[in-house]
C-alpha cells in the first residue's frame, strides 16, 4: 500500500473546481426562441447543486437513471453535474431515434424522471402510457414558458429546482459508481446501454485535455455542435469545466447561418461536430463568400472525414482538421490525429492524405488488429483486420447484460476493419459489415466514398456492396449531385487516378437524399436491401 491520500471521485468535483478557479468563464446557449443566453461556470455550479438537492428531496437514489431529451444548453450542463453529482446516473436519450426505440430505452433504464425540452413534449405525449416507470416529466423552461401539454405529472425545470440548495454538498461515491448512461444507435436489434463510471469519466476528461488528446487551449472558445446526448457530448462538458474553456452551445440552430452567427459573435476558435454538419456549413460559407476568420481548428468524428473536406477547410478558411475516432463504448475518445511538426513540413497534399487517418491512440488506450482466427497482425500500414481495443474508459459489459463484451484478455471488438502503420496511425478501412468482398478481395466502401466525395459536383456519396453473378459482391455508388449537369462519365473520369481500377463502382445511381441514422451515419442496411438485386438484372 502506498502512503498517498485517497480521493473520492465524483465528477461534480470538476464543476466545483471551475466555480472556484474559472467562475466567470462563459457558457453561451442559443435558446429555442433563438435568443442568446449567457451563463458561466460559477452560475452553472450553483444551479447544479440546486438540481442535485432537489432530486434528493424528490427521492432519487444513488445509481438510479434519470432520463433527459435535451439540446445543447446551459440547463443541460447543469443536469450533467446535478444528476451525476448527487449520485444518480445522467441518462442522455437521443431524441432523433424512432419513438419505439425511445420507449425501449426509457423502460430498460427504468427512468423515474425524464427531463425534456418543450419542443419534445408532443413526442413524449404520444408514448407516455408505454413508459410505466416514469413518474415525473420536467420541461426545460420557466413556469411562465410552460406550454399546454397532455403529459401527466409535469412541472417546469425552474419550479423543480426553486427550493434547491446552492450550498448542497456532493456525496462521496465509490470510484466505480455509475455516472452516465448512453445507448448505442445500432441499425439492428434493440439499442445497448453503456454505463460510464465517475472514474472512467474523469480519466477520459484528463485524456481529452492532454497534448495528444483534442488539441485544446484554455483560451479557446469551443463551438459544441456535437450533441450532448451523443456519448456524453464527447466529454466536452467535463473537459471545458476542467480547463476553464468557454463553451458555445447552439441548441437547435444547426443551419449554416445560425452557426456562422455564433462563430463570429463568440469568437469561436475550436469547433466539434460530425461531417454532415460541416458539409452544410462549408456549402453555406461558399455560397455567401464567408471566411471563418476566428476558427483555428475543428475536431471531427462520428464517421470518416473526406480528403476533400480537410482540403476545403484549410484552403478556404485556414482551419486545421483533427480527425478523432471512438464510439459509444469508448466514452468516446480513443484516437486523435493531432497536427505535428512533421506534418507542417510536408507538402499540403501529403499532409491532407495523412489527416484522413483516424490518428494515434491517446495514452491509456491500447489497439491491435487481428485476423479471423484472432492472430495479431503486423502494424505495417498494409495488413488490415478486426480492430480490438482496451482501456480504462472502454466498455466491459453492456448495461443489464450477464456476459462481458470483451474477450478473455479484456479486448473489445469494435466491429471495424482497420490497419495500423509503423508510426502508430490507425486507419478505419471499413465497418466489418460494410466492407465489400469481391472475388476474394476486399474493397473499402469508406475509401471509395471519400474519393467520390472529392468531385466538385458531388454533395454526398455512399458506397454499398450488392450481389453480383460472378464476383459475389461489387460496389454500387449512390450520389447526391450538386446540379443536373453531373454525369456518370464525369465521376468515372474523376475516379480514374484515385482508386484501383477494379474498385470502380459497377454502377452509379443518382439520388435526391441518403438515409442517415440518429448520429449522422449513413444507414447502409436500408440501402443494401433496396438495391440488393441492382446488378443481378
Amino acid at each position: 500500500m502506498s502512503n498517498m491520500q485517497s480521493w473520492s471521485q465524483n465528477v461534480a468535483s470538476i464543476i466545483d473546481y471551475a466555480e472556484k478557479i474559472f467562475p466567470d468563464v462563459e457558457i453561451v446557449s442559443r435558446l429555442l426562441s433563438g435568443d442568446i443566453h449567457k451563463s458561466n461556470y460559477g452560475q452553472i455550479a450553483k444551479r447544479a447543486k440546486k438540481l442535485g438537492s432537489s432530486l434528493e428531496k424528490y427521492g432519487i437514489k444513488h445509481g438510479q437513471n434519470v432520463g433527459s431529451l435535451a439540446l445543447n444548453s446551459h440547463r443541460n450542463m447543469e443536469m450533467y453535474y446535478g444528476i451525476s453529482g448527487m449520485g444518480a446516473v445522467m441518462h442522455t436519450i437521443n431524441f432523433r431515434l424512432h419513438p419505439e426505440q425511445i420507449v425501449y430505452i426509457i423502460n430498460h433504464a427504468e427512468n423515474r424522471i425524464v427531463f425534456l425540452e418543450t419542443v419534445f413534449a408532443p413526442l413524449l405525449e404520444a408514448i407516455q402510457y408505454n413508459c410505466p416507470t416514469v413518474e415525473q416529466y420536467i420541461l426545460l423552461c420557466g413556469k411562465d414558458e410552460m406550454p399546454e401539454t397532455k403529459l401527466k405529472n409535469v412541472i417546469s425545470y425552474e419550479e423543480f429546482i426553486a427550493d434547491g440548495s446552492e450550498s448542497y454538498e456532493w456525496p462521496e461515491l465509490a470510484e466505480d459508481a455509475p455516472c452516465g448512461l448512453c445507448y448505442t444507435s445500432g441499425t439492428t436489434g434493440n439499442p445497448k446501454g453503456v454505463l460510464y463510471s465517475h472514474k472512467s469519466t474523469l480519466l477520459h476528461a484528463w485524456a481529452g485535455s492532454s497534448a495528444n488528446g483534442l488539441g485544446l487551449s484554455k483560451n479557446d472558445s469551443i463551438l459544441m455542435v456535437v450533441p450532448m446526448f451523443h456519448v456524453m457530448g464527447w466529454g466536452l462538458p467535463y473537459i471545458g469545466a476542467m480547463n476553464g474553456i468557454k463553451l458555445v452551445l447552439p441548441g437547435m440552430g444547426m443551419d449554416g447561418a445560425s452557426l456562422v452567427e455564433l462563430i463570429e459573435n463568440e469568437n469561436v476558435s475550436l469547433a466539434f461536430g460530425v461531417p454532415t454538419i460541416w458539409l452544410g456549413l462549408l456549402n453555406y460559407c461558399k455560397e455567401n463568400k464567408i471566411k471563418l476568420e476566428s476558427v483555428r481548428q475543428t475536431i471531427i468524428g462520428g464517421s470518416a472525414v473526406p480528403y476533400s473536406m480537410i482540403k476545403q477547410f484549410d484552403e478556404e478558411h485556414d482551419i486545421n482538421v483533427v480527425q478523432g475516432w471512438g464510439m459509444t463504448e469508448t466514452s468516446p475518445l480513443a484516437t486523435a490525429n493531432i497536427k505535428t511538426r512533421e506534418m507542417e513540413q510536408m507538402p499540403k497534399e501529403d499532409m491532407y492524405k495523412l489527416q484522413t487517418k483516424q490518428g494515434k491512440p491517446v495514452y491509456g488506450v491500447q489497439l491491435k488488429i487481428v485476423d479471423d482466427d484472432g492472430n495479431r497482425l503486423p502494424e505495417d500500414g498494409k495488413a488490415f483486420g478486426k480492430l480490438l481495443i482496451k482501456g480504462p474508459w472502454v466498455n466491459k459489459r453492456y448495461y443489464k447484460y450477464e456476459e462481458d463484451a470483451v474477450d478473455a484478455d479484456g479486448w473489445f471488438d469494435t466491429g471495424d476493419i482497420s490497419n495500423i502503420d509503423s508510426d502508430g496511425y490507425m486507419t478505419i478501412v471499413d465497418r466489418a459489415k460494410d466492407v465489400i468482398k469481391s472475388g476474394g478481395e476486399w474493397i473499402s466502401s469508406v475509401d471509395l466514398e471519400n474519393a467520390a466525395q472529392g468531385h466538385p459536383e458531388v454533395v454526398e456519396a455512399c458506397v454499398i456492396g450488392v450481389a453480383h453473378p460472378k464476383w459475389d459482391e461489387r460496389p454500387l455508388l449512390l450520389v447526391i449531385a450538386a446540379n443536373e449537369s453531373l454525369t456518370k462519365e464525369s465521376i468515372y473520369e474523376y475516379l480514374e487516378d484515385k482508386i484501383a481500377k477494379w474498385w470502380n463502382p459497377d454502377d452509379i445511381v443518382f439520388v435526391t437524399e441518403l438515409p442517415h441514422g440518429a448520429t449522422g451515419k449513413l444507414l447502409k442496411t436500408e440501402l443494401r436491401e433496396k438495391y440488393a438485386d441492382h446488378l443481378m438484372n
